[in-house]
């Protein structure tokens, strides 16, 4: 069994949903400009690295259709935490078999406050995730992968194990159909591809400062309402003027004002947008 093979099996034990394998070489050919600097790239945070290993783990859209809500908030947190620990178990892993390795923490920031003053953390798992072959960015500035669109989480382990690359994806995922610049509540996107549509980091960190408050962060809205991914089809959510469109689909907005209602604090007019 090759290493990348006990890599595989340990995901799939772990019920991983996908995993990615990314040269640290690919950092030093950019993708598009402007690239990541040097000082962010796998090689300079951990310099025995050699391949970055990328694992994914969904949000389950229904949930995230009821956001701005503690469901949403807590299975954020769910995610965020297997994910924590899926590649802590890897790099210790690959570190019993002899090869020095690591996991980088899913959020590389202390608070939103944090993200507020400094909007960036030490390393991106979209980029990683990306280079891995996982996915293609979104004007929403996230990863759009085939299955989930934009409704997955990525966790990242480096390490000195030389493994065969996974090929990327060459095409756009995206549609270009502006779904989340027209829905996003912090006017925070715009109409362009990636990278030209780089996020206005401070009015997004606000939005998250904002929720944080009332207990209900992340935000998500960009992210429900990108058309990308087979889950839509699961949960027969190929139209998303669902979002909009109560007349008809009363049950689904009763539904996600009631979540809405409660394990947060709600302002008097609400704080959907």
């Amino acid at each position: 069994m090759t290493v990348r093979d006990l890599i595989l099996d340990a995901c799939e034990n772990l019920e991983v949903s996908c995993v990615g394998f990314a040269p640290v070489s690919r950092w030093d050919s950019p993708l598009f400009e402007p690239w990541i600097p040097p000082v962010f790239r796998p090689s300079s945070i951990f310099p025995e690295a050699m391949t970055a290993i990328v694992i994914g783990l969904p949000i389950h859209l229904p949930v995230l259709e009821s956001t701005p809500s503690i469901w949403y908030h807590e299975e954020y947190k769910t995610v965020n935490a297997l994910l924590d620990q899926y590649t802590w178990k890897i790099a210790s892993l690959l570190n019993s078999h002899g090869y020095p390795s690591v996991s980088v923490p899913r959020d590389g920031y202390g608070s939103i406050q944090v993200l507020l003053e400094n909007p960036v953390a030490f390393f991106s798992h979209r980029h990683a995730a990306v280079l891995a072959g996982l996915g293609t960015f979104g004007r929403n500035n996230m990863v759009l992968t085939r299955e989930w669109g934009p409704r997955v989480r990525f966790g990242t382990v480096l390490t000195g194990a030389e493994l065969k690359q996974s090929p990327l994806i060459t095409e756009s995922l995206c549609t270009r159909c502006n779904a989340c610049v027209a829905a996003c509540p912090a006017c925070a996107l715009s109409e362009e591809d990636y990278p030209e549509s780089i996020t206005d980091k401070s009015a997004c960190a606000a939005r998250s400062a904002y929720l944080s408050q009332h207990h209900l962060s992340p935000c998500g809205i960009c992210i429900k309402v990108c058309p990308v991914g087979k889950d839509r089809d699961l949960y027969n959510r190929t139209d998303i003027g669902i979002y909009e469109d109560s007349s008809s689909l009363v049950i689904y907005h009763q539904a996600w004002d009631h979540v809405r209602s409660y394990g947060g604090i709600r302002e008097k007019n609400g704080i959907e947008k």
